[in-house]
């Protein structure tokens, strides 16, 4: 078990509303209402409700919802740009938690500057201006020398593959190479903390999955706090180290990948994660069952092997596979354990241990 890191960003009870006189739509909240009712009766609009998480550093949390869930609403609620009504928003800035709602504008400006870097769907590039120019704008309105600004800018165009190209117009590039442009301009800041407002949602499926994929490269290598927003659930699941789900402006569930798919928390989460492929999800100790006692002699894996990994070893075996922790049998993998995990997550191996 890991150690348990401290956040450094914390939603605590957050509600957000949009209108002329937001404190009416509070007593109405507060009973459940729906997003709907509370505007037909105050003429304010639920951003979101009640929401409390908390990140830990080096972390990717994913924002996951419909269209209109909130997710947005509650991102920009970390660098200021939604104005909150209730609640508090804490966000470390390299010595303490700070409290946005209640930061000075020279707190706030500098914690844009230094701590919090954002990444929008549809980039936020300047056209007119170099891939280089645009790479570098944050560290220009920091007032970053030239000298200094020219070899972060290298450094980030040489992460993101994009060396060749730092003459070039924005204009002139695709959509993906225009998404890296943004991904550098976000990590050359060297803010600890990143905000990503569904950033590939506009590109084709195959550049989508090829940025996935260059995210979590990077990730491995920056280790940055990442705030991802998504109504994309494949790409949620293969990006996020915890989920939150929301619905309607309230957080429904928060877990990891295999949490929310093993045990979604109602039957709108369980509808999300119906027809998803849980391959990439599962370990083998999401379909373990109940070992014998003793544990008979054969064939150990360790209990957090990708299930799919775990099922090719299987398929090659005549018997079931014990599965350990810190040396020790916890769990036992059998054909049909690893079937039910697949078709019917919510306890299936679980019954299977009492037949």
């Amino acid at each position: 078990m890991s150690e348990q890191k401290q956040p450094v960003v914390s939603f605590r009870n957050v509600s957000i509303v949009f209108g002329d006189n937001p404190w009416k739509a509070i007593p109405l909240m507060e009973t459940g209402q729906s997003r709907s009712d509370i505007q037909k009766a105050t003429g304010q609009v639920l951003g979101v409700h009640d929401c409390t998480l908390d990140v830990a550093e080096g972390e990717i949390v994913v924002l996951m919802g419909l269209s209109g869930s909130g997710k947005s609403t509650l991102l920009r609620a970390v660098n200021g740009l939604n104005p909150i009504v209730q609640g508090d928003v804490l966000v470390n800035d390299g010595e303490r938690m700070i409290s946005v709602p209640k930061a000075d504008k020279a707190s706030l400006r500098r914690l844009r500057m230094r701590h919090v870097a954002m990444v929008f769907q549809q980039f936020g590039l300047l056209p007119w201006r170099t891939v280089r120019e645009n790479v570098g704008l944050g560290l220009e309105l920091a007032g970053m020398g030239q000298r200094e600004r020219r070899e972060r800018i290298d450094e980030q165009l040489d992460l993101v593959g994009l060396s060749q190209w730092g003459t070039r117009r924005v204009s002139e590039l695709s959509g993906g190479m225009q998404q890296r442009v943004g991904l550098a301009r976000a990590f050359a800041t060297r803010a600890p903390i990143l905000l990503m407002d569904e950033p590939f949602s506009a590109l084709d499926p195959l550049i989508r999955t090829r940025l996935q994929d260059e995210l979590l490269d990077l990730q491995q290598r920056l280790k940055r706090t990442i705030i991802f927003v998504s109504h994309d659930l494949d790409e949620a699941f293969k990006l996020g180290n915890r989920i939150a789900i929301l619905e309607g402006g309230r957080i429904i569930q928060c877990g990891t990948p295999a949490e929310i798919y093993t045990a979604p928390a109602n039957d709108y989460v369980a509808d999300f994660v119906a027809h998803m492929n849980p391959l990439g999800v599962l370990t083998a100790r999401d379909a373990a069952v109940a070992p014998p006692r003793p544990a008979p002699p054969g064939l150990t894996m360790p209990a957090d092997t990708p299930l799919q990994a775990a099922m090719r070893t299987l398929a090659q075996t005549n018997g079931p596979i014990m599965l350990t922790e810190d040396g020790r049998v916890t769990g036992m993998l059998t054909e049909s354990s690893a079937l039910a995990a697949l078709v019917a997550p919510r306890g299936s191996a679980a019954q299977e241990s009492h037949e």
